[in-house]
């Protein structure tokens, strides 16, 4: 009678072991076993012959022989034996003729043909060795192949042809079945060997270690009908040779104690063609014996992470079951009591006991029952599913994803499959909280994933956040892969000074792959309610984003105001390129009262620009038409700019001759620009500039010179707004100059560690006649600052406008300290200008240098350390004896979200720039004590003695979820300020609640990290 499923049969492991002898299943698979290497390509099996038992008597090998060779004597029946669950009966030999024969793969038939029955070319079933008889020896193999340690039994279904014919010398089962039963195995008939070929050997039973029998691990395959020959040779298995894992070796060869239990398998498939794919999938090799010649890991997994994807529109791979106990009947139902394991491709199915039937393609699992797909893992008491179809369910899952970043886990009620794809859990809670941590999750009386078009849906959700349920929602929708999709986004609420309380509810619309938009309506307390909008779209040769606000009858002014900016680029391929820059503000306060950004708030000039280029290797052309918005200060008015149309074109080619051995070649090189500059107010003019030049780089390893010469010819020509009746102009300058330098370096030690240190001084000669620009009028041009790399430039002016007359030598010298993977541990910079005739041309309401030389610019910085990095630029006057400008910078980043940085600045007030300049600005991230950390920004002006901005606040990392509540100040405006408090909740992984305050952090914190962006120390382990 069958067993319950429930039930868990008596075991005996010295019954198991007791007088065991090769069953009708273990000479069926010897038989196999050489056509499958045959048919896959690989290397015949070895064994070493010092494996082998002693060869019996001669008497003893003479009673067997003729119940091998003599095929029509009558066996007796014989009790049906029992190997772990799995019960062989004996067939009468009268049966053998109906026993299903596999098919060789060389010289498979088809089922309609039938084959002639002969007593010679029937294979009969042999008689049962007695009990006292020693086991048959095995056949001696080459020694060129490693075995694996385990003993299969293979029994195909039954196939409708007719046995095939057999050599005189083929052997026999020792028994044939009369007919299945409850708890039985069917055996099959052993398989014919092809044409010369050797008769396939029986196996040995294992030897046993110090007296003790040992068990032995069965391995049951049920599998369809062999392939036919012409099917299997069309599409060839090349597999790579077999290696034995050491830990699947018997005692005496890995020399350790093997498992006291034994182990069965089950392998079942739905079409032939699953044995090719089981055989790809995995892989299992028979020895006799106790040793192993080779010891090399076997390529396959033992574990339970073997959840091969199969391929796109492929069908199910067959079934593998595994177990400590397999019974059933075959072809019908296989149970599986003990640690038992079914795998198929993409997941594996673990429980303490389960149930495969196989016409209704159904699993039942029950206890610690464990589905492993991919990664993904879920847990839970019971388990039923269809197989094929994908329905079933499970009762209380607990689910871990690992396929997504960051991991989450969750549990459920009911976990419903609904087909390929496709779940539905009831009363469900997920998060990506650590194990043992449920700080927050989010809770659907009923949540639909469907895997295939990635989209979950929950109803009657709600965010539990320590107990306090958060943003109820009768119905939403959520893209599972991060890919766009329509809907609400988190709100926002926060406070401003100039505002009041506000709140933002912002919808995603996700119009086409190439195009989406989002609408944000923001309520404010003090002023009313903004539609802020925003619409992105891409193509194969443009892409844009057009942002448009808009505040109808504010509160506080009583009128419309808005704000609209437009960004197009086009690439249409060929060196063409465009783009289109516009930025439009209602009035002059917009930014000040209603943004939060700093950045936005001290804007003074709105940029609207167009412009259409062409590149190539030599040359490059630029149309561009720029105009601006001023917004301007009451307290602190400003110019506003020209309008500009402008055409540029610029190019330089290298030309080499032949024998040049100094250099690169001859640099041709044209600059030349027109320009229509326009004004409501000021003069108008037009202005066309050439600059044709050609320099000669000579360089060695040691050093280089530059000689270099030009023409700089410019054209004025005014219209409008000529009150002065100001005449046409044309100005021509040639400009000679010499770049040189030389490299010195040498290794040197430091501190303990070796260090190459360079000396690099460097000369460069400007030569520029005078001529007077008094009566040109500035359209676009100003001073170009003084600094290092101002310096060392032929113009002491930014712009054509004023071409500066020029007679000096600039000297620097510059030393590098390099460690030895080439990092600048510490530079030093020396640079003065020398007049060797003082310079005339000016800048309106400024005056020429008065002396022969300039200030001394004296700069030092570098990577200190792994964390530390400074730099210094100090310009001294020395007449004066008295610094002219400072900077001072420091960084400090020992690990991400720890980060300090100092800054001081100064200079005096000059002609250009009549306000003077002293601040100190100084900005920290670093943790105060367990998960919090400390955020701040302070910029103060000493000459002012006024805070220009500050911020303070405080985060809170718990991990998979984080706190954020930041206070910021700044000035917009010469009287006003703009006060504004942010409060953040991120759920990491999910979604955020609050005021967004990480681009105020990024903006005013060097080097911030999002806390929540660091490695997760405490990462998901269990799903319970």
């Amino acid at each position: 009678m069958k067993k319950s499923f429930r039930e868990k049969p008596t075991r005996c492991l010295a019954a198991l072991l007791h007088d065991v002898r090769p069953t009708p299943l273990a000479i069926a698979l010897i038989c196999l076993f050489p056509v499958a290497v045959q048919a896959a390509g690989l290397p015949p099996l070895q064994i070493d012959p010092g494996l082998l038992p002693p060869a019996p008597p001669a008497a003893k090998k003479a009673a067997v022989k003729p119940a091998v060779e003599n095929t029509a004597a009558p066996a007796p029946q014989s009790p049906a034996s029992t190997h772990d669950g799995a019960t062989v009966t004996a067939m009468p030999q009268a049966a053998a003729s109906k026993i299903p024969v596999p098919l060789p793969l060389e010289k498979a038939q088809t089922p309609d043909k039938a084959v002639p029955e002969s007593k010679s070319q029937i294979a009969q079933p042999a008689s049962v060795t007695p009990a006292t008889a020693p086991p048959p020896s095995p056949a001696i193999a080459p020694k060129d192949e490693p075995q694996q340690a385990r003993n299969i039994v293979a029994a195909p279904e039954p196939q409708k042809s007719e046995p095939l014919p057999a050599e005189e010398k083929t052997l026999a089962p020792s028994k044939a079945a009369a007919e299945s039963a409850p708890q039985t195995a069917q055996p099959v008939a052993a398989v014919p060997p092809a044409d010369n070929q050797p008769a396939a050997p029986i196996v040995a039973p294992a030897k046993t270690l110090e007296g003790k029998p040992q068990p032995v691990r069965n391995t049951l395959a049920t599998a369809e009908p062999m392939i036919p020959a012409s099917k299997a040779e069309s599409k060839p298995l090349n597999l790579p040779p077999l290696k034995v894992d050491p830990g699947l070796l018997p005692p005496t060869a890995r020399e350790v104690p093997i498992r006291q239990a034994s182990e069965s398998k089950v392998i079942t498939g739905n079409e032939p063609g699953h044995l090719k794919e089981a055989a790809e999938t995995s892989q299992a090799v028979q020895v006799a014996g106790n040793e192993i010649e080779s010891a090399e890991p076997l390529p396959l997994k033992s574990n339970q992470s073997l959840t091969l994807s199969p391929p796109t529109g492929a069908q199910p791979g067959p079934i593998f079951i595994s177990a400590m106990t397999i019974q059933g009947h075959q072809d019908a139902e296989t149970e599986a009591i003990g640690e038992a394991e079914l795998r198929q491709w993409g997941q594996v199915v673990t429980a303490d006991r389960l149930r495969y039937s196989k016409p209704e393609d159904e699993l039942h699992a029950l206890g610690n029952v464990r589905i492993d797909q991919k990664g993904d893992i879920t847990e839970g008491p019971e388990l039923k599913l269809q197989m094929e179809k994908k329905e079933g369910f499970m009762m209380q899952p607990a689910f871990q994803l690992n396929q997504q970043v960051p991991p989450g886990r969750g549990d459920a009620k009911i976990l419903r499959f609904e087909g390929e794809n496709q779940y539905r859990l009831e009363d469900a809670r997920y998060t990506t909280c650590q194990a043992g941590s449920d700080d927050w999750f989010i809770h659907a009386g009923e949540l639909e994933i469907n895997r295939t078009t990635q989209v979950g849906t929950a109803r009657n959700a709600y965010v539990d956040f320590q107990g306090v349920p958060l943003l109820y929602t009768p119905w939403m929708n959520f893209s599972l892969n991060d890919e766009r999709k329509s809907g609400f986004l988190s709100p926002s609420f926060g406070s401003t000074g100039k505002g009041g309380a506000e709140f933002t509810l912002p919808y995603y619309w996700n119009i086409a792959p190439e195009m989406d938009a989002t609408i944000a309506p923001r309520y404010m307390d003090k002023r009313g309610t903004m539609l802020q909008t925003k619409f992105r779209y891409l193509g194969r040769s443009y892409a844009g984003e057009a942002n448009v606000e808009a505040l109808p009858s504010d509160r506080l002014t009583n009128t419309d105001r808005s704000y609209m900016t437009l960004r197009h680029q086009y690439t249409p391929g060929n060196g063409w390129a465009g783009s289109l820059n516009l930025e439009r503000a209602s009035d002059d306060n917009y930014f000040r009262d209603l943004s939060t950004q700093v950045g936005a708030t001290s804007q003074a000039n709105l940029l609207r620009d167009g412009s259409l280029s062409y590149a190539d290797s030599n040359w490059l052309f630029s149309a561009r038409s720029q105009s601006f918005q001023t917004l301007q200060d009451p307290l602190a008015l400003i110019d506003t700019p020209y309008r500009r149309t402008q055409m540029l074109l610029n190019g330089s080619k290298m030309v080499n001759w032949k024998g040049n051995t100094l250099g690169p070649g001859v640099n041709l090189a044209l600059n030349s620009e027109a320009v229509d500059f326009t004004h409501p107010t000021k003069l108008n003019g037009k202005r066309v500039t050439l600059y044709p030049s050609i320099s000669l780089p000579l360089s060695q390893v040691y050093g280089y010179v530059t000689p270099k010469i030009g023409l700089h010819g410019t054209h004025y020509s005014f219209n409008d707004n000529n009150s002065t009746a100001q005449p046409d102009v044309s100005r021509s300058l040639p400009i000679f100059s010499v770049d040189s330098g030389l490299y010195f370096e040498r290794d040197t030690d430091l501190f303990g560690a070796g260090y190459q240190q360079t000396l690099e001084p460097r000369l460069y000669y400007v030569r520029t006649p005078f001529r007077d620009q008094s009566s040109i009028p500035v359209f676009d041009t100003g001073d170009v600052g003084f600094g290092l790399p101002q310096i060392f430039t032929e113009n002491r002016f930014a712009g054509s406008d004023r071409i500066s007359d020029a007679n000096q030598a600039t000297l620097g010298l510059t030393s590098r300290l390099l460690d030895p993977i080439g990092l600048e541990r510490l530079r030093g910079t020396v640079a003065q200008r020398f007049y060797l005739t003082l310079p005339e041309v000016t800048l309106p309401n400024t005056s020429a240098p008065t002396r022969k030389y300039s200030d001394l610019l004296v700069s030092v910085g570098g990577r200190v350390t792994k964390a530390l990095a400074m730099d210094s630029l100090w310009q001294y006057d020395p007449d004066l004896h008295k610094t002219s400008s400072l900077a001072l910078t420091s960084r400090y980043m020992p690990t991400a979200g720890k980060a300090l940085y100092a800054s001081y600045r100064y200079a005096p007030a000059t002609a250009i720039a009549p306000v003077a300049n002293k601040q100190v600005d100084t900005s920290a991230q670093w943790p105060l004590f367990g998960r919090w950390n400390g955020l701040a920004r302070w910029n103060y002006s000493i000459l002012d003695k006024k805070v220009l901005e500050s911020l303070g606040g405080v985060e809170y990392n718990a991990g998979c979820w984080a706190i954020r509540t930041v206070v910021h100040s700044f000035a917009t405006a010469t009287t006003d300020r703009t006060n504004a408090i942010f409060f953040q909740l991120e759920l990491n992984g999910v979604s955020s609640i609050g005021s967004n305050p990480l681009d105020v952090l990024r903006r005013n914190i060097y080097g911030y990290t999002k806390t929540t962006d660091a490695p997760n120390e405490n990462p998901l382990s269990e799903i319970r």
